[in-house]
């Protein structure tokens, strides 16, 4: 039987570098890559094969292809996909909600966060009683704008309960019956 073990995602941390040295594409004196092949032309197909090929088998393809897509690189291939392959993505980018990014962050960990990672860190924040000025540490902001933000939870909260409809109760009953509407939607 065989036995699968998820390790825990590890995400590049805000300014780290260090995984690059794990890359396929990285030259060495024992193997030897010619950089020119990541930035092929858009009919260099043979280029962007062997490219891809190498990527497939990198160990840091993922991270790489986060690190083009958050530092906005659109040129050549990164992370097994190439500009146009990329694009969506960068497009798609400011909406991403990854949650293992969001509990690292929780954790303490310096995570590339975007726009809608860096609310979920504060709507989970929140709701596991984690102090203001915790939460200004952990998303690098002024314990003035943490507690901005959650006095707008606290409101969104409130309003939101405010907000719930409340649940409609039967007419009282009539000789342990309740009435029936009949065709026309009148009580019978």
């Amino acid at each position: 039987m065989t036995s699968t073990t998820n390790s825990p995602v590890h995400h590049r941390q805000l300014g780290d570098q260090t995984w690059q040295a794990d890359a396929v594409c990285q030259s060495t004196e024992y193997n030897p890559v010619d950089p020119e092949i990541f930035f092929p032309d858009p009919d260099e197909t043979a280029k962007i094969a062997t490219a891809k090929a190498l990527c497939g088998q990198c160990p840091v393809r993922r991270t790489c292809l986060d690190a083009a897509l958050e530092g906005g690189d659109t040129d050549g291939i990164r992370g097994g996909l190439t500009e146009e392959e990329r694009g969506p993505l960068h497009e798609k980018l400011p909406s991403r909600l990854d949650y293992s990014r969001v509990n690292a962050t929780i954790a303490g960990r310096d995570v590339h966060l975007t726009h809608t990672e860096r609310r979920a860190v504060e709507h989970a924040a929140y709701r596991h009683g984690v102090s203001e000025q915790r939460l200004a540490w952990l998303l690098k902001v002024t314990e003035e704008h943490a507690k901005k933000r959650y006095r707008e939870i606290r409101r969104a909260e409130r309003n939101r309960t405010l907000n719930q409809p409340k649940e409609t109760a039967l007419p009282p009953a009539v000789d342990g019956e309740h009435p029936v509407r009949d065709d026309f939607g009148t009580a019978a």
